[in-house]
């Protein structure tokens, strides 16, 4: 199996780029169609969070996987940014790093706040809309339900995920509670209804919030998360009113671009009349003009960049188990490689004596015809004899073949052998 990923994450990228490389829900189905009409001999899978984008491809051939530059290309044409500015900034994992990559970020070992609860579901999300858009993809299946498993040792086998600490448990027991001292008492707007916003919403029912307004472009889903956690709605077209009213406002939704800028916000301020805001920008893209933040007195505007400073806090706290969540990693990738390399090789050997035992039939039957009077027991002693020799013939590649595939060094694939057979005798 061949495997590469490219991509961006906060570890090497801003929010500003983050944001420009992302991909709304709605537009992930598009791409991953855009990008089968090039390379249909490969699989293909897109995660984009609030703090990654990452594209997965994946392919039995070798050679088929596309390169760094066709893949920048692809997504320089989907998002208007130059191949240049993206292969500066985009790194690039290829089959083993690959492979322990994905299984870093699915266990959260590689994410904002190590822990955290979000990923996985954002990774199962990310399989299932690439099952959507490739319903046979027996290498998407087989390496993240793998992924998925790992998780699930990291998490059941280490402390890492104890009391784990979330970008909205951050957002809200950290920076919220540097500002207010108390919530019960605070009037809190959340814009947007979807799982950032519900997760935030817990942490602040926890911290003591009651007057909760939740706004959304879809009434029916503000309704129904107003219902889950005790709070009002509000239109969203009285989104300034609303602005104008609140003391704390959570900002979650998937805008495509920003829903309060300089000019829509100076209203506001005047409305508030110096009344400190503070505001939780958790977009990506963000909701709130970064300048408001700089040219506003008594706001203070904190973005998943802000969040990230106090995110490395909870590394230390997670040191301990660390190592051991890490051990875990690097096993499940060489047991992956182990069984990759066993399926590749398994394959050759299967197709070798297919074809040996065809050449064997052929030669068996061709000699028979020639010769005459043949007993019937002398025909079940030459027909042992061949497939004897065969065997003998075949037994020290074959065994070969097997000890190179159960080798513990994490390859990709069984490269020396199994290729050099592949060629040799000119298997599929």
């Amino acid at each position: 199996m061949n495997m590469m990923v490219i991509g961006c994450s906060h570890h090497v990228a801003d929010a500003a780029f983050r944001e420009r490389v992302s991909f709304a829900p709605d537009q992930i189905s598009g791409f991953l169609d855009s990008y089968y009409s090039k390379h249909p001999q490969t699989e293909a899978l897109l995660l984009s969070t609030c703090n990654r984008t990452e594209l997965y491809v994946l392919s039995e051939q070798a050679g088929a996987v596309p390169s760094r530059s066709e893949l920048i290309e692809l997504l320089s044409s989907r998002h208007g940014i130059t191949a240049e500015e993206l292969d500066l900034a985009l790194y690039t994992h290829r089959d083993t790093d690959a492979i322990s990559h994905l299984f870093s970020v699915s266990s959260s070992l590689d994410s904002m706040v190590v822990g955290e609860s979000q990923i996985i579901a954002q990774v199962k999300q990310a399989y299932e809309a690439a099952i959507d858009a490739r319903p046979k993809a027996p290498l998407i299946h087989r390496t993240f339900d793998a992924a998925i498993r790992v998780a699930k040792r990291v998490s059941t086998e280490t402390k890492i995920h104890e009391n784990r600490i979330s970008v909205p448990s951050v957002a809200i027991n950290v920076l919220a509670k540097q500002i207010f001292e108390r919530f019960d008492n605070k009037k809190v707007l959340v814009l947007g209804a979807g799982e950032m916003a519900e997760e935030t919403l817990t942490y602040l029912k926890a911290a003591g919030a009651s007057q909760i307004t939740i706004a959304n472009r879809t009434h029916e889903r503000a309704l129904a998360v107003a219902e889950k956690f005790g709070g009002q709605t509000a239109p969203w077209s009285d989104l300034q009113q609303q602005l104008a009213q609140a003391d704390l406002v959570v900002s979650t939704t998937g805008a495509k671009q920003p829903i309060v800028d300089v000019d829509s916000f100076k209203p506001v301020m005047k409305a508030r009349n110096q009344k400190m805001l503070f505001v939780l920008d958790l977009a990506i893209p963000r909701d709130f003009d970064d300048r408001i933040g700089q040219q506003f007195d008594n706001v203070y505007l904190y973005s998943l960049d802000d969040l990230q400073r106090e995110c490395e806090r909870n590394m230390d706290s997670r040191k301990t188990q660390w190592p051991k969540a890490r051990k875990i990693v690097q096993d499940e990738t060489e047991s992956f490689f182990r069984d990759t390399r066993r399926r590749a090789s398994g394959s050759t050997i299967a197709q070798l004596k297919k074809q040996a035992n065809s050449i064997k039939d052929d030669e068996f039957k061709r000699l028979m015809n020639r010769l005459d009077s043949v007993s019937d027991g002398d025909r079940q002693q030459i027909e042992k004899a061949f497939h004897r020799l065969v065997n003998k013939i075949l037994h020290p590649p074959l065994e070969s073949i097997q000890k190179e595939s159960n080798t513990d060094e994490a390859q990709p694939e069984p490269v020396g052998l199994v290729e050099a057979m592949k060629r040799l005798f000119q298997l599929d």
